[in-house]
């Protein structure tokens, strides 16, 4: 019996030691659980400081290009200007805008090529493409390659059957 009692005696001491272990753990998680909460509240308050400097930034950005429109709406583009040395175009040709999504011409003279199979090859092209007399003028220069001498001689036409 007195084994007995002592075994149960044991059994108490090590139930208790226990309890107190996990007391000690419980507190360790609690401790660690408030610490990570901590952490997060301040991590919260940066990204919420952070989120903040970015909106008045972005209000900024978006009042600056307002204001911006509101200017490039009331002020009108100044013309391209005119060059101090003669030019071959007029500046309705000068300030013709090539189109982004036009395909360039696949054609060059150097002078060795027949002329006339040039223009009319130039002239295709041009045709095909949909693009307006401006954009004839101001592309035909850009097919000539190096330095190509044109003699004009004025001859009779040919006598081309069509």
């Amino acid at each position: 019996m007195q084994q007995l009692m002592d075994n149960i005696r044991a059994l108490q001491q090590a139930v208790a030691a226990s309890k107190a272990d996990q007391g000690r753990n419980l507190a360790e998680v609690q401790a660690e659980q408030a610490a990570s909460q901590n952490r997060f509240q301040d991590d919260l308050a940066t990204s919420y400081a952070n989120n903040k400097e970015s909106r008045s930034a972005n209000e900024e950005l978006h009042r600056d290009l307002q204001r911006m429109g509101e200017r490039t709406t009331d002020e009108r583009t100044p013309p391209i200007p005119v060059r101090a040395r003669p030019m071959p175009f007029s500046q309705a040709i000068v300030d013709t805008v090539i189109p982004a999504n036009f395909m360039g011409l696949k054609i060059t003279f150097t002078g060795v090529e027949d002329l006339e199979a040039h223009i009319t090859t130039f002239h295709t092209q041009m045709m095909i493409s949909g693009s307006t007399d401006a954009m004839h003028c101001k592309l035909f220069m850009g097919t000539f390659s190096g330095t190509v001498e044109l003699v004009m001689t004025v001859s009779q036409p040919s006598q081309k059957q069509f």
